[in-house]
């Protein structure tokens, strides 16, 4: 049984077990957040298909700083090792 975060954790058994593998409190609670935590085979666009916008509305979204200062090659780079 996984122990009780508090409301600000959605999904406390996927976030232990995401602690777990090391991974660090900010980013296993944003996983754990988010609505299809867990699930696969989206169909979203890749990357390199979606606009600067499109790529900074993501990198706000999952908290990365500094986003607007980049390029969309940057950005890229940033969003897929972050």
């Amino acid at each position: 049984m996984a122990k009780d975060h508090g409301k600000q954790i959605k999904n406390d058994e996927q976030y232990e077990a995401l602690r777990d593998e090391g991974m660090s409190k900010e980013k296993a609670a944003r996983i754990a957040n988010t609505d299809d935590a867990g699930e696969k085979g989206g169909e979203s666009k890749k990357y390199e298909k979606r606009t600067k916008k499109e790529l900074d509305e993501k990198a706000k979204e999952i908290g990365i700083e500094g986003y607007s200062q980049m390029t969309k090659d940057e950005l890229i780079d940033e969003l897929r090792n972050h």
